[in-house]
């Protein structure tokens, strides 16, 4: 999964693979989760959130994941 950096005081870069639904997050602080059932809408409005943290917790946090 390609992961792209992002500006955010929490999320550090984030990855998506549409076929399967799963995000992939490195945070700030060093974690690495992926988020499954994760939609392209989602992805997108995480990507276009002008706070991407807020939009994390918000949207995506409910999500099944593993860390990894």
């Amino acid at each position: 999964m390609n992961l792209i950096p992002v500006v955010s005081r929490d999320l550090s870069a984030v990855g998506y693979d549409q076929n399967t639904q799963q995000l992939e997050i490195v945070f700030n602080s060093g974690g690495v989760y992926l988020y499954s059932g994760v939609t392209s809408d989602e992805y997108q409005g995480l990507m276009n959130a002008s706070s991407k943290g807020r939009y994390f917790h918000t949207f995506i946090n409910h999500h099944p994941y593993v860390r990894i």
